[in-house]
Formats: structure tokens, sequence, C-alpha cells
């Protein structure tokens, strides 16, 4: 490995010459607007402080891997001289930013200190403010335009101190904006010396900045390249797991594991409501290889082969087990009570992928029960992922028909469903607590019909959905942020139109509205809120603790049928 050094115009011109490609292997950009603005400010401060070391492999006849260009550059048909195994972010920030290559943020340089009142042209006696040397604006489109406006107006970005990034690209290129840059501010009589001058600094002091690397020769073998990427990455640790496993598949079986992915998501799209796909399959894959789903797992040797072989099978789990959460009314990451239910659902089908007729339909209840208990007891509060690897090696047995040990998950002494009272007490499904959200999915289980124009709750239309107290703060005459209204059983899930009508109306008011503008009259009222198991006799009473004690006693039942297996009964 030899070590030498390059200038940001040297790599620059290697870049537009389509000389420096990634291999595909890399992962996707990851660096944050605070991060780029952190790399140019340590580029352009006096002295210039490092910011670290890239790792580069030298293409010869044939590339080791196949490769694409940085994200901005342009395409090319010529074969690269060098792959970029380690400094995507800062190389790719680099680039992206001195092109002014972004969608939605733009890059810009500090050039005059900024005063208060700088947009009053008399404000001449104001304070003058410290501002960073990097500035990053995020951008929006509202109606086809480009907000905030000002940031494409030269003019108008001087006035604020600020002129492009763009402005001190290295090479030609680089030049000619800077010249068209300042023409158009010596147009406008908003061009002076002093601004011309720093920027001229500045531009000098990026394209001069030198960036060291590490050099593996061309004669390095792909099987040794990847492991320098993959052991430089794992001691940094600015790789997930996913990324490491991605070189993994790499070397061992020669595919893009991003390309692999991107089919699964378009065959089943629902995957990626469900939270980082990229979690989800590694999970289920451990789970089937018989190892727990832990960090150790993905990093060993042989996992990029074997997930590689199981493939198919992981794809089948994740297709069935997606659709069964969706059948059970959890239809997306905001609605699940906990994360291990994914990823453990979605392997339990996998194995259960091969029954057919009555043993497809006791693993479908055996599921059930694991999904359901999964959401009301607390099994995978702690050690999730070990107590995970445990049961599911119990239960794939159960499904395969064996003589396997009773499930943990199922020890009620030890993991107990709750009582009638902790259902009661339990706080606002908003927020990411496993039982209120474990209830709120049970009340949807029976299609949640919307109190107003009866369409049932599905997959698609969850979305325009909002969270809804039943018992409105007003009416209970508490505030926003109290215990008493923020409870899972005084919430339902209705369409945003149902919910401004409904406003902060005494519940017995709003469903006598209802019960007037249906066209069967209270029956198709009470239907309705049967469906999200609101109790109708109890609500219109406006009597808050009498609603409460029997719709808890309506989802406590609902909650026992599913943690057994079975469809719960009117």
């Amino acid at each position: 490995m030899e070590a030498r050094s390059k200038t940001i115009e040297a790599w620059f011109s290697m870049i537009e010459q389509g000389q420096i490609n990634l291999p595909r292997f890399q992962r996707h950009e990851a660096w944050r607007p605070a991060q780029i603005a952190g790399l140019f400010e340590n580029i352009m401060r006096t002295p210039p402080l490092p910011v670290g070391v890239l790792l580069i492999l030298e293409v010869g006849d044939k590339e080791l891997f196949r490769s694409r260009p940085i994200v901005g550059a342009p395409a090319s048909n010529v074969r690269p001289s060098m792959h970029l195994l380690d400094g995507q972010q800062r190389m790719t920030a680099l680039w992206r930013s001195l092109t002014d290559n972004y969608d939605d943020i733009r890059v810009f340089v500090r050039l005059l200190k900024e005063r208060d009142g700088a947009e009053d042209d008399d404000a001449t006696e104001s304070e003058e403010v410290e501002r960073p040397l990097v500035e990053i604006v995020k951008r929006w489109d509202r109606k086809g335009v480009m907000q905030p406006v000002w940031a494409d107006d030269d003019v108008a970005c001087i006035k604020r101190g600020l002129a492009p990034l763009a402005i001190l690209r290295p090479g030609g290129a680089g030049e000619t904006a800077f010249k068209a840059w300042r023409d158009r501010l010596r147009e406008a009589k908003a061009y002076t010396d002093d601004i011309g001058d720093l920027a001229s600094e500045l531009r000098k002091r990026v394209q001069g900045y030198v960036l060291p690397f590490l050099s593996l020769p061309v004669a390095t073998s792909r099987e040794t390249a990847l492991e320098v990427f993959i052991n430089m990455n794992t001691s940094a640790s600015p790789l997930k797991d996913f990324d490491i496993v991605v070189a993994q598949v790499e070397e061992a079986a020669g595919e893009s594991l991003h390309d692999k992915i991107a089919e699964l998501l378009r065959s089943i799209p629902a995957a990626k409501d469900y939270g980082r796909i990229e979690g989800i399959l590694l999970s289920v894959a451990a789970l089937l290889l018989d190892k727990p789903p832990l960090k150790k797992t993905y990093l060993g040797e042989e996992f990029g082969t074997d997930l590689m072989r199981i493939w198919p099978q992981v794809a089948v789990g994740l297709e069935r087990g997606l659709q069964f959460l969706s059948d059970e009314a959890l239809f997306d990451e905001k609605s699940l009570p906990s994360e291990v239910a994914v990823y453990l659902t979605c392997a339990l089908w996998a194995a259960a992928a091969s029954l057919r007729l009555d043993q497809e339909g006791n693993a479908r209840s055996l599921i059930r029960k694991v999904l359901w208990r999964a959401c009301f007891t607390n099994r995978y509060g702690k050690t999730s992922a070990t107590r995970a690897y445990s049961d599911f090696r119990t239960l794939h047995g159960l499904i395969k028909g064996d003589d396997s040990p009773a499930c943990e998950l199922f020890n009620e002494t030890v993991f107990r469903l709750p009582d009638i009272e902790e259902i009661k007490a339990a706080g606002w499904p908003g927020r990411k607590d496993r039982l209120p959200r474990a209830i709120l999915a049970t009340s949807l289980r029976r299609k949640a019909l919307d109190f107003a124009d009866g369409a049932p709750i599905n997959k698609s239309n969850i979305a325009a959905r909002e969270l809804d107290h039943l018992y409105a703060c007003g009416f209970l005459k508490v505030g926003r942020d109290d215990p008493l209204v923020n409870r899972a059983l005084n919430c339902a899930l209705i369409t945003s139109a149902t919910n401004r009508n409904k406003s902060g109306s005494a519940p017995s008011i709003y469903i006598a509205k209802r019960a007037q503008a249906a066209n069967l009259g209270a029956d198709v009222v009470r239907w309705r809120l049967a469906t999200h198991l609101i109790p109708y006799e109890e609500v219109i009473a406006d009597d808050y603790e009498a609603f409460l004690n029997a719709r808890a006693a309506l989802v406590e039942a609902d909650m026992r049928a599913l943690c057994n297996g079975m469809e719960p009964t009117a």
C-alpha cells in the first residue's frame, strides 16, 4: 500500500475525465448538511485542517468490481483508473457542492460579514454579526419555483454576504463560473474589489488543498481489496451492518445487494412502509440461518454467501409476512407496537411457505398468536434479538410439526397479558409506546369504518386518517397534555374531514349529528362505532369513566382472542 496525495483540482480533473469511480457495493450518500459545511470550513480556514485520508484501488486492464460514477459526475464510457474504496462521502460532498448539484440544498460561502438590518440600506451603523464561513440553505419547490427565491439571485445573495460555493470550483469550468458571477455583480454595481479578492483567495485555497490517499496496487486481489475496505470501515465505524454485508455479497457472489433490494421493492412495494427494509431483511435472514439477528452474525465471513443462498426464501417470507401484517391491521411503521413483530412474522411465514390446507391454517393461527403476544407482552422489551432467536427456533419446529419445547413467549406467568386496569391506563398511541399502539391496532382489526363516510380502514387510506380524542379536552375540562384525556381508549383513527367536523363537542351531540345524517339512522352509527370497539350506549351517555370501563372490556376480549391465535367474534 502506497501513501500519495493529490490536490482537489487534480481530483476534479480525474472525475471530469471519468478516471475515478465508486465500486457499486459502496453505500449511497449519508452526510448531513452540517458535515458538508464542516468539510469546507476545514479546507478554507487558515491554516487548513486535515479532512482524512482516502483509500483507492488502482485499476488495471479490467475492473475488479462493477462501478458507478460519483453522484452528479458526468457519465463516461472509458475504464476508470481508480476505484474510491474509502472517502466517498467526502469526495461526493466536494463534487456536488462545488458543482452546485444538490436538489434540496445550496451551499454558500460567506464573503461579507452580515449586519443586523442587512436588508435596510440605511442601516450603516448596524452591528456586524459573525456567521460561519460556509452556510447551507435548504431548498423546496412551491408551484414550480424553488424557494427561497433569493438563493438563485447572486445580487440578493451578496446583500446577505453570501456567494454560491460553486464559484470556488477548481479548473476551467470553475474559472468560467467565477467570471460570470463577477460580471453579474458588476452589472448590478454590487461588486467590490474586497469581495473579489476574498473570493479569489478562497478559490486558491480550495483548488490547492491536498487530499492524501492510500493506494492499493493493480495486483491487489478482489478478496484483499474487500477485506481492507471492511476492516477500515469497521474500525472507524462509519458504516452500518448492512453496508458491510453489501461488500460481503459482492465478494461472495459478484452481485449487488442494492440491486436485489431495489428489485424486491418493485415486487413488494409494501416493504418500504415498515421501516428500514435493510434491517428487516438482515434479521429475517439471520433467523432463517439459525443465528441471532446481531451485528456479530452479520459480520461473519460466510453471512454474505449464506444470504444469497437463501435469498428466495427471504423474499417469500417478506412478501407473505408483510401481507399478513396488513391483514392484521398493522399497516405501517407508525402503527407497529413492536419492531420484532415484523421480522419474526416474516421469518415464520418463510418457514411456513410450503404448507398447504390445514397445515397452513394451523400455521396462520400460530403466527397470529405470536404476532399479537409480541405486541401485548414485554417479551421483547430487552435483549429482543436473542429472545426472538430463541423463540423462532421453537416456533419453527412447531410449524414443521416437530416435537418442540414450549415457547417462552407463551409463558403467561412470566409474560402476562395486560389486565383491564392496565388497558385503561395506557397512554396516547401517537407516542412510540408498545401497549397504546397495540390497543389502537386491536381497535382497527374489525375494519374501523369512518364515523361519517363509512369507509373501512386499509393500507391505502391509513395515511389520511388522524388520531382523534373521542372525549375532547374541552369537554373533560383538562389541558391537551393531561394524561386523563390522552389515553389509548380515548382514541379513534378517523379521516381528517371527519375530525374537523367533529370539533370539540360532547360525544352525544356529535353522535346524534351522525345518526341524523346517516340514511339508516342510529343503527348505522352504532355499527360503525362497533368496528372501532367503541361502546355506543356508554359513549352517548357522555360518561367518561363508564366509557373507559366498557371499551377496555371490549379491547381485552379481542386481545385475548388474537393472542390465542383466533379471530375475534362479535
